[in-house]
């Protein structure tokens, strides 16, 4: 494997600070070829003013343009903000859209409540362009029957048979003082994305003890299926544990845990190849921070490490507090609004490339990053 070319989705701006610091990225490819890239925006992490962006690169050029530059944040009347644009295209032409949106109503409420552990109110909402992205429907609601503490983790995939999978997770709400209880799960939609009555469970630990947190997902080769893979943590040793892998399929439960991949990391985007191989795209904040691409021949049994890419260096300038030894829970969320790199997003190209995006940065100052990789089997 070996990076072909790399360059810049979005460089921000001295001004506006609403601006300055994109993060939270997402991968979509249309049906003629032209590459989607979205991404939260605003002046912090998840600050009072974000909402998304998407750029375009059409099929064949090299450089993304802006193609949206804002997405209304105000729901039912009242203020909020989004973070991740999901993107599919359910029919040729017609593109759905799903993000999160948090109710920010009272604007000196952060994200993540430290007494209860709770996050902020939110909704999963979802919209639509007849006229590839030009312009787009009113947002509407994606109930999570439930289920609350919710936010959207990563694409949405589709099934051979016509279904549609959007993966969330559940966590509590800001206010809620009972313990908290993680689930990864997906809605599904069997008309194409118009409703999503489903709601399918992807990984839970019953013990409560460990959480396979940001999800993402994609589809098999051949549709049948689906690979997930798990920023996974252990609240009892207070650790980071490897990244995990699971294999479903939509409209069926699972019947087992994730698996153990033993590479170091926290969010990991996959891809499965046509060939069978599968890749994953992972961010590791340790020592020294990386983006990296690793490659199984056998499903995710085993991962080589001498076969690993690594795609990018980062120099972490955040005032970090936590460590891979011992994490202390409401540390380590302070430290995730600190970090300055990653979320990872990895899409097959037709032309048979790995087409992978990150935000990266510095405090206050970030952008999102693009590279083309060559996967082609080594002989």
């Amino acid at each position: 494997m070996r990076v072909i070319d790399e360059g810049t989705v979005f460089v921000p701006p001295e001004s506006p600070a609403c601006d300055r610091v994109a993060s939270f990225t997402s991968l979509f490819v249309d049906s003629r070829g032209d590459v989607i890239a979205g991404f939260q925006l605003g002046s912090a992490k998840h600050g009072i003013d974000a909402s998304l962006r998407l750029c375009r690169r059409r099929a064949g050029e090299r450089e993304f343009t802006t193609l949206v530059d804002r997405f209304p944040t105000t729901f039912a009347g009242r203020p909020g903000t989004l973070a991740g644009a999901e993107l599919i295209e359910p029919e040729p032409g017609r593109w759905l859209l799903a993000t999160t949106w948090f109710d920010r109503s009272e604007p000196e409420r952060p994200l993540f409540d430290p007494v209860t552990e709770g996050l902020l109110r939110s909704k999963q909402l979802a919209c639509e362009s007849t006229d590839r992205g030009q312009t787009w429907s009113q947002w509407r609601e994606l109930p999570t029957p439930g289920l609350t503490g919710c936010a959207l983790t990563g694409p949405l995939i589709p099934s051979a048979e016509g279904a549609l999978g959007l993966t969330f997770e559940s966590f509590k709400e800001f206010d809620d003082p009972t313990p908290a209880r993680h689930g990864a799960w997906l809605l599904i939609s069997e008309d194409g994305g118009r409703s999503f009555p489903k709601v399918q469970l992807v990984a839970r630990d019953e013990a409560n003890q460990v959480y396979y947190w940001d999800q993402r997902l994609c589809p098999t080769a051949d549709r049948r299926g689906f690979v997930a893979a798990f920023w996974t943590h252990d609240r009892k040793s207070q650790r980071d544990l490897p990244v995990h892998l699971a294999r479903g399929r939509l409209g069926a439960e699972a019947t087992s845990q994730p698996i153990n991949t033993g590479i170091v990391g926290q969010i990991a985007a996959p891809a499965e190849l046509p060939d069978g191989r599968l890749a994953l795209f992972v961010v590791d904040r340790n020592t020294p921070p990386t983006m990296t691409l690793w490659m199984s021949n056998d499903g995710g049994q085993t991962w080589p490490a001498d076969q690993r890419l690594v795609v990018y260096n980062h120099d972490e300038q955040g005032q970090l507090t936590q460590t891979a030894g011992q994490i202390d829970f409401v540390e380590y969320w302070e430290d995730m609004r600190k970090w300055t790199f990653g979320h990872p997003s990895l899409r097959p190209l037709p032309t048979g490339e790995l087409l992978a995006t990150w935000y990266a940065g510095v405090p206050g100052w970030m952008g999102v990053r693009w590279a083309m990789i060559d996967v082609s089997p080594t002989r």
